[in-house]
């Protein structure tokens, strides 16, 4: 009698436990078809989807993986729309902003050469396809930079070099323009050397942005430009007394074709900035700005040692 008890007993226990396992695999196959499903409709656009498993299910590594995968798929996506959206307003830009200045040069280059205009007139068109000309360079200098930089060919030269004669050298060809438009300069640089690893001609580019922005859009009549050592690192400063800009324009001066509207010329590819933090983060570098309307603005950046 006991060991047939024993017997019922272990026969009862198999059969719970065959009920239990087909009960865990009917509940596996569901949710490997609910996974399933939602991969089809991330597959078909939805990228909101996830899988919703508990943590002591078997299936939950395998759900917390793929939800991993389709957040991951999902981020990717939105920065190429993100990208394709910025290209094409590029590109809208791009149409206007070099085909404008391009009419106009040819408008006044025709009249001159018909002989439209003569004597002193005739100066002032030449004058004028001349700064036009400095203008259409200069956007097609910003573009290609900010297409080099976002190439997969783009490298940087990077060494060590002394950056007190390095900024000396850049802002000396500087001088000339600054006094033409009789905007007041000081440099306060230190005497002893200071050794960074940059890119000597990518360093170059971003010490011309900063000031070709502060002259194209700041309306400042004061300049000044400080080198100094702060802690493990090497501290840049460009301040000028302009019109300053709206916290709200403050939080997105660093963005691609971002351009401030208020109390700031509208001329400018709006990608300056963006290629002076791009250039400044590859070379492990910080920037920062900070700006109070109608006070002017302060560009940041520190390098490490």
């Amino acid at each position: 009698m006991y060991l047939e008890i024993i017997a019922g007993v272990g026969i009862l226990a198999a059969v719970l436990a065959l009920s239990g396992a087909y009960l865990i695999l009917r509940r596996v196959k569901r949710q490997i078809l609910e996974m399933a499903e939602v991969l089809e409709d991330v597959k078909a656009g939805n990228g909101n989807r996830r899988i919703l498993s508990e943590p002591h299910e078997l299936t939950a590594p395998l759900a917390y993986g793929l939800n991993e995968i389709v957040l991951s798929y999902e981020k990717q996506l939105l920065a190429y729309r993100q990208a394709e959206g910025a290209n094409r307003q590029l590109m809208t830009s791009l149409s206007h902003d070099v085909r404008t200045p391009l009419t106009t040069l040819i408008g006044y280059l025709d009249a001159v050469h018909r002989g439209t205009v003569a004597g002193q007139e005739r100066e002032e068109y030449m004058e004028i396809a001349r700064r036009r000309s400095h203008d259409l360079k200069e956007y097609i200098d910003v573009l290609f930079d900010w297409f080099k930089l976002n190439s997969d060919e783009f490298a940087l030269d990077l060494r060590t070099v002394e950056m007190t004669e390095l900024t000396r050298d850049i802002l000396i060809g500087w001088i000339p323009l600054l006094e033409d438009r009789q905007v007041e300069y000081t440099a306060r640089i230190p005497e002893q050397p200071l050794w960074v690893k940059l890119d000597p001609d990518g360093y170059m580019r971003i010490l011309n942005n900063l000031l070709q922005n502060v002259l194209a859009h700041s309306h400042a009549d004061q300049i000044q430009i400080a080198l100094s050592k702060q802690g493990d690192a090497i501290r840049l400063s460009l301040a000028d007394n302009g019109v300053g800009l709206d916290p709200e324009d403050l939080e997105h001066i660093f963005e691609r074709l971002y351009k401030c509207d208020k109390g700031r010329s509208k001329k400018g590819s709006g990608l300056g900035l963006s290629i002076v933090r791009q250039l400044t983060e590859k070379m492990g570098g910080k920037i920062s700005a900070e700006s109070q309307k109608g006070r002017g603005t302060v560009f940041t950046l520190l390098f490490p040692l």
